[in-house]
Formats: C-alpha cells, sequence, structure tokens
C-alpha cells in the first residue's frame, strides 16, 4: 500500500470517527470533496478546490465545499491559512512545518527549524506551558519582491 493510500484510509477514519463523535453523518458528497482535497499537494483555496471537485463530481456545490472544508479543519484534517487581503488557503494536517509568507506576491515557502521548534519549547517550559500545538508564520518580502521594488511601495 503506498504511503497516499495510507494517508488517504487514515483521514477517511478520522473524519468518520469525528461524524460519529458530533451526531453527523458521513455523505458521498464529503467522501468525494475529501478525496480531491487529499489530492492536492501544497495549498489551496476553496475556490481552486471547488473547480477541482466539480471537473470530477458536477453535481457538488460551492457552498457544499466550503462547509466541507470548514468541517475537516474541525476534524484536524485540515488547517485554513487566513490572510490580511481575505484570501484564505488551506492545507493537509499532519507533517508539521512553518511557513514565510510574501506580503507582495502571496508567495508562501515551508520551512523547518529544529533550533525554533527546541526554542519554542524551551520558551514554553519556562513560563509553565506544556504545548498543544502551534503555528509560526513569518511575514516579509520575498527576493522578488524586493529587487522589483514591490517592498517600497
Amino acid at each position: 500500500m503506498s504511503e497516499h493510500q495510507t494517508e488517504q484510509d487514515g483521514a477517511r477514519t478520522q473524519l468518520t470517527e469525528y461524524l460519529a463523535r458530533n451526531g453527523m453523518k458521513q455523505t458521498r458528497q464529503r467522501e468525494a470533496i475529501l478525496e480531491s482535497f487529499l489530492g492536492v499537494s501544497g495549498h489551496i483555496t476553496s475556490e481552486n478546490l471547488y473547480e477541482y471537485v466539480r471537473a470530477q463530481y458536477p453535481d457538488i456545490g460551492a457552498a457544499t465545499v466550503y462547509r466541507a472544508l470548514k468541517l475537516f479543519c474541525d476534524a484536524g484534517l485540515a488547517h485554513a491559512l487566513h490572510f490580511q487581503d481575505g484570501v484564505t488557503l488551506y492545507e493537509h494536517e499532519g507533517h508539521h512545518h512553518d511557513h514565510l509568507i510574501c506580503v507582495g506576491c502571496g508567495e508562501i515557502v515551508e520551512f523547518e527549524c529544529d533550533d525554533i521548534e527546541d526554542f519554542q519549547l524551551r520558551i514554553a517550559r519556562d513560563h509553565g506551558y506544556r504545548l498543544t500545538k502551534h503555528r509560526h508564520h513569518l511575514y516579509g518580502y520575498c527576493a522578488k519582491c524586493q529587487s522589483s521594488g514591490t517592498d517600497r511601495k
């Protein structure tokens, strides 16, 4: 069984368990949207996911996709990244990483840094916290926007 198939199976199980705990029904539409969402790598808007879903399942509407994404976030399958310009991007939950986000062009760079992770744990411990999760987003201007002067507008 491939790693992707294992991820999909785990996500389906997680969604099924979340729905059962919350008295909600598993629907064909939710399964189709989850399959489509898991087939996308990186970040995606609800509109882009809707276009992707609609190509395979023309009977599923935009509102259903949007509600399913919110449900996936509530179930711990997805994470929403909200930006100042009102755009929300969604990504799979799971592998931890942080983000560099260009406020000029919107480029997102995912990165991992053990030193940052260690420092965060030490800060939490020094303040008497036990971390359960965190998000780290660094905002600035990418090299392309700096060279084009976008960072001076």
